[in-house]
């Protein structure tokens, strides 16, 4: 097993960009998460820092998180896959953006931008909610970067907005009520998540991050553009979804030429921390019937 740092701070330099190619090499082989950061220059033309959590060996899967997630998020999920994948997990400071990265294009861009110079492409791509969104906008403007799409609550053609009713500064209390929103239990709302997504919307222009994120997505609805993603998709799908309803998830089953569908009950909106065992099964079968189908 390669040696794996615990944790990596890099500046953006020739120096920076080898220690990163050395960083995303050395976690190849290792079902031990390793983190670090990468920077990463997008529309706007200012440096955004990306945590990057990965572990595992062969093809990669690269997770991207919704508007207030994070690669915890998917870890459960994601361990279950290690023997078998390379998970990449990457965590973009969402909220902290601003100009023209702070908008579904912006988000794409700065992926296909880590894709590019950090995974080995062409890569399966798992999203939830904003993050799916961002995968499909992938495979459709870069579909030499993407092998194939898991999909959970993916915005992109039917979601009710979380924002609708958002201050300046939300307070504790209605972001709590926003985050029940996405579980079917609500014991699944952490403490921590709730401190942390309230401490990001306090600070000046977070809550309009937000605002602007899910604006944009909303705006870019995909309608039949999704009729040209010729890639495989698996849809994991929460029964009770409040937020991207199952009407959205049988529309993507139905208009995605290559797709298959697994329903979840007694969940919602973010299948991989409500039910991680189901949704890493749900993974690991899709990939071995990828692998079979290579095989071939």
């Amino acid at each position: 097993m390669v040696g794996i740092p615990e944790a990596v701070a890099l500046s953006y330099s020739t120096e920076y960009l080898h220690q990163v190619s050395s960083f995303m090499t050395s976690i190849s082989d290792s079902k031990a998460p390793a983190e670090g950061t990468v920077e990463l220059v997008g529309l706007a033309g200012k440096p955004v820092e990306a945590k990057v959590k990965a572990f595992g060996s062969g093809k990669t899967l690269c997770f991207l998180h919704g508007l207030v997630g994070l690669n915890d998020h998917w870890e459960d999920s994601a361990l279950q896959l290690a023997d078998r994948r390379r998970c990449v997990l990457l965590e973009l400071p969402l909220l902290s953006l601003r100009g023209d990265d702070c908008s579904i294009s912006g988000v794409t861009d700065l992926t296909a931008k880590f894709l590019r110079d950090h995974a080995d492409a062409p890569v399966s791509l798992v999203g939830n909610s904003f993050g799916g969104h961002v995968a499909l906008r992938l495979a459709l403007d870069y579909p030499e970067l993407v092998d194939s799409l898991i999909l959970a609550g993916s915005s992109g053609l039917i979601e009710k907005t979380m924002v609708r009713g958002a201050q300046i500064r939300p307070s504790r209390e209605w972001l709590s009520e926003k985050l029940e929103e996405l579980f079917y239990d609500k014991c699944h709302v952490r403490e921590e998540d709730l401190d942390r997504a309230h401490a990001e919307l306090s600070v000046r222009g977070g809550a309009r991050a937000m605002v602007r994120l899910s604006r944009s997505a909303r705006h870019d609805h995909l309608g039949d553009r999704i009729k040209g993603i010729q890639c495989p998709v698996l849809l994991v799908w929460g029964k009770q979804d409040v937020v991207t309803p199952p009407e959205a998830a049988a529309q993507f089953a139905r208009d995605l030429p290559d797709s298959r569908m697994i329903w979840l009950e007694e969940c919602g909106h973010a299948p991989m921390m409500e039910w991680p065992e189901k949704f890493a099964q749900a993974m690991i079968d899709f990939v071995a019937e990828r692998d079979a189908a290579a095989a071939k």
